[in-house]
């Protein structure tokens, strides 16, 4: 049987609270974070999908490990983007989870993660950009896929977005980390009009080297697209065309990845 852990570290890599066992383990921290602390967990299988919660305000979400990942704890600008509730106080919840089969291989978004953050490793989806606007964490990649879809205003959460900082050249891409095999996206694009523009057409391009356009229009609801069942590992966004409305600031909230798992099914 595979082995899961969790460990709350300080700055010195000394463990403040930890946790092991099989399937599935729970992991009770009763204490005050500080900055520079960390949560580490990992599997002792090299991949394996998981339901991880690292604090019971973010939640959970279906994820793949493929190694040991740490999470950093934010603190101050780095908590805009995340529920206020999260990481604070003298109770927290944190849990891992072995996926059963019938969850792992269910249609879903696959996009999915609450857990991701800028610089974690291992942890799949992953979100990343070429830009973010003016590196504030309100605008980072990590925000279109946090499960948070409300788009009528914009700034600390639970407003946040992903922002491109008026760059045509914006580009977003989404590592799945292993295949999947997707048919339909559905984006969240920020409705926090006059302020907003938005983008009449976005262009996706993905790992089996085909692409497609994403015709839209100026709406607070979700745009979706379906096509054919595409066997990726990654998908980018890019080329978005945004309107001739006068603000220059046109974002995405949210994107969602409907499909199920390729072959690798680990």
């Amino acid at each position: 049987m595979e082995e899961l852990w969790l460990k709350v570290l300080d700055q010195d890599g000394s463990v403040k609270a930890e946790s092991r066992g099989t399937d599935e383990v729970n992991l009770f921290f009763r204490g005050t974070y500080q900055e520079g602390d960390q949560i580490v967990f990992g599997t002792s299988s090299p991949k394996m999908f998981v339901w991880l919660q690292l604090d019971d305000a973010l939640g959970r979400s279906l994820v793949y490990l493929t190694g040991n990942a740490s999470y950093i704890i934010p603190f101050g600008e780095k908590r805009a983007n995340i529920s206020p509730k999260a990481f604070l106080g003298e109770k927290h919840l944190l849990s891992i989870k072995k996926a059963k089969d019938y969850e792992i291989n269910s249609y879903r978004n696959v996009a999915l993660n609450v857990n991701d953050q800028h610089k974690i490793q291992n942890v799949y989806p992953h979100a990343l950009a070429n830009v973010e606007t003016r590196g504030e964490s309100v605008f980072a990649a990590q925000n279109a896929i946090d499960g948070v879809t409300i788009n009528s205003s914009h700034g600390e959460w639970p407003f946040e977005s992903w922002g491109i900082n008026q760059q045509e050249d914006a580009k977003l891409k989404l590592d799945f980390g292993r295949e999947v095999e997707i048919d339909r996206i559905i984006l969240y694009t920020r409705a926090d009009f006059p302020h907003d523009n938005w983008w009449k057409q976005v262009s996706f391009s993905f790992s089996d080297k085909s692409s497609i356009i994403m015709k839209m229009e100026k709406s607070e609801k979700p745009h979706e697209i379906t096509f054919e069942r595409k066997k990726i590992s990654w998908l980018e966004m890019h080329d978005m065309k945004k309107s001739e409305d006068p603000s220059p600031f046109p974002a995405l909230t949210q994107i969602e990845v409907y499909g199920t798992e390729g072959s690798n099914k680990d």
